[in-house]
């Protein structure tokens, strides 16, 4: 239904989109290490990814887990919460692609057993011009780009 869908603002296209679970301060390590294998890109964009505001995660490592392995004072069926993020990032539906992003986020993430939601979805493409007038885009409004927050240099 989607593929003709065509309004005068753009169109959308079918993606595969993941939900990474990760702590707050190895968002740029983990998008780093994607780039490896993929642009991440959105519309003239690359290293296009979001990631949530701070919360919470909790779980009960069980008898013979990493957790009881490998943190000597910790009980097994005990509750652990931890502050996370979530990580979300979108590339084309391609399956040989989301299995070599797939071993790039398991051989840098934090956990053996990541937790990664994958959803089949259609994103936005705007029919792009970055001369139009509209008063609401970001060089037309007075205000200019948001602040920015974290200023990462790629290759």
């Amino acid at each position: 239904m989607l593929e003709n869908y065509k309004a005068k603002s753009g169109t959308f296209v079918p993606v595969f989109t993941l939900e990474i679970q990760i702590l707050e301060s190895d968002a740029d390590r983990i998008l780093d290490a994607i780039m490896t294998v993929h642009p991440l890109p959105y519309g003239r964009y690359h290293r296009n990814a979001s990631v949530s505001g701070v919360g919470k995660e909790t779980t009960v490592p069980q008898a013979n887990s990493t957790t009881s392995t490998h943190e000597g004072s910790y009980e097994a069926g005990t509750a652990m919460t931890y502050e996370m993020v979530e990580l979300k990032i979108s590339i084309e539906r391609d399956l040989a692609m989301l299995e070599k992003l797939m071993d790039v986020i398991h051989d840098v993430h934090h956990y053996e057993e990541p937790v990664i939601f994958l959803r089949e979805d259609w994103t936005s493409r705007s029919a792009y011009n970055p001369e139009r007038d509209n008063p609401h885009r970001w060089w037309n409004n007075g205000q200019g780009l948001p602040e920015t927050v974290n200023l990462v240099e790629t290759k």
